[in-house]
C-alpha cells in the first residue's frame, strides 16, 4: 500500500530513515571503537531489530520484559543490558540468564544480588550519579535533579566494597549535544576518577540522551569525548541512545472527524488522541512537527488540534494551513517513531493505531489492534 491508502491513524516506521540514523551511528563505533546500544524504552519495534542488529552492539533494557525482547528478537549474538531503579526477587533470576551487563542503582541491591549475577558469568555495574545537572526546566527528566532516587551518589560510595563490580554507568541527558556530555564527564572525573583508575573497572557508559542524529549535533565533540575517556583509563565506553536510533523515523497518520468553534477557536477534532497516542505531548510538554503546517497566524487557516477524548486537556497543539481543515482531511505528524508505541495507551477505549513499516513508497502493516487488545489488559 501507499501511505495515502492507509487507514488511519496508524504509526508508519521510515525503514530508510532508521538506516539513515543507524548508519550515523556506526561511523562513531567505527571511528572510536565505542559500543552503542539500542535503548529500547524509546522505540521497541522488534520487527526491526534484525536491521538495527547490523549496525549496532545490541539492546538495554529497563527490566526483564525489555530484556527478554532483547535477548528474542536481537539474539544471542549481540549484547544484552539491564538497569532497573530496584529488582524484583522473582525476575532476578531470569536477568541475570539472558543479560550480558546487569547495572545496580544501589550498594544495597549490589549486595543482594551480587552472588546470583556472577553465577551467571554476567558483568556488573553500578549507576552512579554525578550531581551535574544540565538540562533547562524538565525536572521530570533530570536524574540530577535534588533528591533523585537514579544512581549513586559519591558520598554513597565511601567506605563500600566495590567486589564483583566491573563498570560504572551514569545516564544524565535528555535530548541534548556533546556540550552537556563533555560537562558530565567533567564531574564524573571529579566525584569518581579514583573508581575509575582502578584496574577492575573494564567499562564506562555514558548512559542515553544523546541527540546525536539531530541536524547540528557536535559529532566531532562526543568523539573526542569517547576517545579521551577510552584512552586515560583503559575502559571501554558505552552509548545507550534511544531517541538518536530512530528520530524523525516515523509518523503517525490521521484524519479530521469534526471541526467545532468556541469563542472564535476553531478546533478540529482528530481521530487520534494526545493522551493516548503521543503522550510526550502532554508529558513534556511539546509541540509535534506536522507537515505542511505552519505556526498559528503563519498561514491562512489557523486550528487548535485535539483528540477525541473526555479529557479536556487532550490538545496536540496549535497549528496553521493554506486550506480549510474538514472531515475527512488527513493529516501527518512527523518523529513518532520515539515515545509513541511504548507509551500509547487506550483511555476512553481509544483504538491503538496500526503499526506500519515503510520502505521506500511502498508501505506493510506489521501490527493491527482492536476490541480483544482493549479488553484483555483490564
Amino acid at each position: 500500500m501507499k501511505m495515502e491508502r492507509l487507514k488511519t491513524p496508524c504509526y508508519v516506521i521510515d525503514e530508510d530513515r532508521l538506516e539513515r540514523n543507524l548508519k550515523q551511528l556506526r561511523s562513531i563505533m567505527d571511528a572510536t571503537g565505542c559500543k552503542i546500544l539500542l535503548a529500547q524504552k524509546a522505540f521497541s519495534a522488534y520487527a526491526l531489530y534484525p536491521k538495527i542488529g547490523l549496525y549496532l552492539n545490541g539492546t538495554t533494557a529497563s527490566g526483564l520484559y525489555e530484556a527478554k525482547l532483547g535477548r528474542e528478537e536481537m539474539g544471542t549474538a549481540l549484547e544484552n543490558h539491564v538497569f532497573a531503579a530496584a529488582y524484583r526477587e522473582e525476575d532476578f533470576e531470569e536477568i541475570a540468564a539472558i543479560c550480558d551487563h546487569i547495572v545496580f542503582n544501589s550498594f544495597c541491591q549490589l549486595e543482594k544480588f551480587r552472588d546470583q549475577a556472577l553465577k551467571h558469568g554476567a558483568g556488573i555495574g553500578l549507576r552512579i550519579n554525578p550531581e551535574c545537572s544540565t538540562q533547562d526546566g524538565h525536572a521530570i527528566y533530570d536524574p540530577c535533579a535534588p533528591g533523585s532516587r537514579l544512581g549513586i551518589t559519591c558520598e554513597h560510595f565511601r567506605g563500600k566494597s566495590l567486589d564483583g563490580v566491573e563498570g560504572l554507568h551514569f545516564h544524565t541527558l535528555c535530548e541534548q549535544n556533546a556540550d552537556a556530555l563533555e560537562t558530565t564527564l567533567g564531574a564524573v572525573e571529579e566525584k569518581f576518577g579514583e573508581y575509575l583508575e582502578r584496574s577492575q573497572i573494564k567499562w564506562l557508559n555514558f548512559g542515553g540522551g544523546h541527540h546525536i542524529t539531530r541536524t547540528g549535533y557536535d559529532i566531532e565533540r562526543l568523539k573526542r569525548c569517547i576517545c579521551r575517556m577510552q584512552d586515560k583509563y583503559q575502559v571501554q565506553v558505552y552509548l545507550e541512545p534511544g531517541e538518536a536510533v530512530a528520530l524523525d523515523a516515523g509518523y503517525l497518520l490521521t484524519q479530521v472527524l469534526d471541526v467545532v468553534e468556541n469563542g472564535g477557536q476553531q478546533t478540529a477534532i482528530l481521530d487520534t488522541s494526545a493522551a493516548c497516542h503521543m503522550p510526550d505531548v502532554i508529558e513534556m510538554p511539546y509541540r509535534p512537527p506536522l507537515q505542511n503546517s505552519g505556526r498559528p497566524g503563519e498561514k491562512k487557516y489557523s486550528y487548535r488540534l485535539a483528540g477525541p477524548t473526555c479529557l479536556a486537556g487532550d490538545i496536540i497543539g496549535e497549528y496553521s494551513f493554506d486550506y480549510q481543515l474538514e472531515p475527512g482531511s488527513r493529516l501527518c505528524f512527523e518523529d513518532m517513531a520515539i515515545y509513541s508505541m511504548v507509551k500509547n495507551n487506550t483511555f476512553n477505549g481509544m483504538p491503538l493505531p496500526a503499526i506500519v513499516l515503510k520502505r521506500g513508497a511502498d508501505c506493510q502493516s506489521w501490527k493491527t489492534f482492536g476490541y480483544e487488545d482493549f479488553k484483555r489488559h483490564l
